[in-house]
């Protein structure tokens, strides 16, 4: 897939491609014209994702070539196992979570995970969690608070599953139990947006000692496109909407909502995949590292500062 802001990279990029075979196939010495070109795309790379619109950082957190959940997780560690179940219902594919080690520590990771192909999709649910997603992190997320092991959840969702069913069986009831009872873990937590990170269904999974966002990612209570055909009755505004809402990672570090963000490689973590995996892992160790200081009390009474003091409002 081509973003439109992409294009004009992608042919400077086939360019110096067909030059360089024109320097294999001939004894035309093309060195410095290729050396000119390179300089030139690393300029237009730079220029294009250093003043990307807010739009356009929503259309890369949605890039199919994206790592998801569990790109990161098999990237970071060797050791993974995936746990089941909600106990109560099915257990759901939208929604994935286990053990794992990172650098001899143990980690709880949960997060949403997303399709590639439309089989992948289908059976992912598009990463749109039901009840018994949330219900299932949660579950989780207890075991690790019993036996002390430390929290990872990583956020990459649409939004939580909207049908009837979902209602039916308690979708706001979950996702405001998991609100609660992290809010009383006894361990850290270290929340990451990868992605997109839509409403409850994000925030289901994202209270946390420390909210991180990838750079090319956004967290708001409403889409751009749903936002847009609730206030101008037409998806056409998404881009405005975009820039309204303000829900990138620079506005919500701006905004004191999260505590840091993570940097991509030039391009968006799709384009270099390892690099992004790795500065994931870097700042889940660097900021455990400081967590792991705190007695649980102290952590759970920060935890909830830092996020009743976001509801405050100054009246002038």
């Amino acid at each position: 897939m081509l973003l439109e802001f992409e294009k004009p990279i992608v042919e400077l990029e086939e360019k110096l491609a067909g030059m360089k075979e024109l320097a294999k196939d001939s004894d035309a010495d093309v060195e410095e014209a290729i050396e000119t070109l390179e300089k030139k795309i690393e300029k237009l790379k730079r220029e294009t994702f250093q003043n990307l619109t807010r739009w356009q950082r929503v259309q890369l957190s949605r890039h199919p070539e994206r790592p998801y959940t569990l790109d990161y997780i098999y990237g970071m560690t060797s050791d993974f196992v995936e746990l089941h179940g909600d106990r109560t219902v099915k257990d759901d594919k939208a929604m994935v979570g286990g053990l794992a080690t990172i650098d001899n520590q143990t980690f709880m990771l949960v997060g949403q995970q997303k399709g590639r192909n439309t089989k992948q999709r289908q059976m992912r649910n598009f990463g749109m969690a039901n009840p018994e997603g949330y219900r299932k992190a949660l579950r989780l997320m207890q075991i690790a608070n019993k036996f002390n092991i430390p929290v990872v959840t990583l956020i990459d969702t649409p939004g939580a599953y909207p049908g009837l069913e979902a209602e039916e069986r308690g979708q706001g009831e979950a996702i405001a139990r998991n609100l609660k009872e992290m809010f009383m873990l006894d361990v850290p937590i270290i929340t990451i947006v990868i992605g997109e990170g839509a409403s409850g269904g994000a925030l289901g999974i994202g209270i946390g000692d420390r909210v991180l966002m990838m750079e090319n990612t956004w967290y708001s209570v409403i889409s751009p496109e749903s936002c847009s055909s609730i206030l101008w009755r037409s998806w056409e505004y998404k881009e405005q909407a975009a820039e309204a809402l303000k829900l990138t990672a620079k506005d919500m570090l701006d905004k004191g909502l999260i505590d840091g963000i993570i940097e991509e490689p030039l391009g968006g973590a799709h384009a270099d995949v390892q690099a992004s995996i790795n500065a994931v892992k870097k700042a889940i160790l660097d900021n455990y590292k400081e967590l792991r200081k705190l007695k649980p009390e102290k952590l759970k009474e920060a935890r909830i500062a830092k996020f009743v003091a976001m509801g405050e409002v100054a009246e002038k």
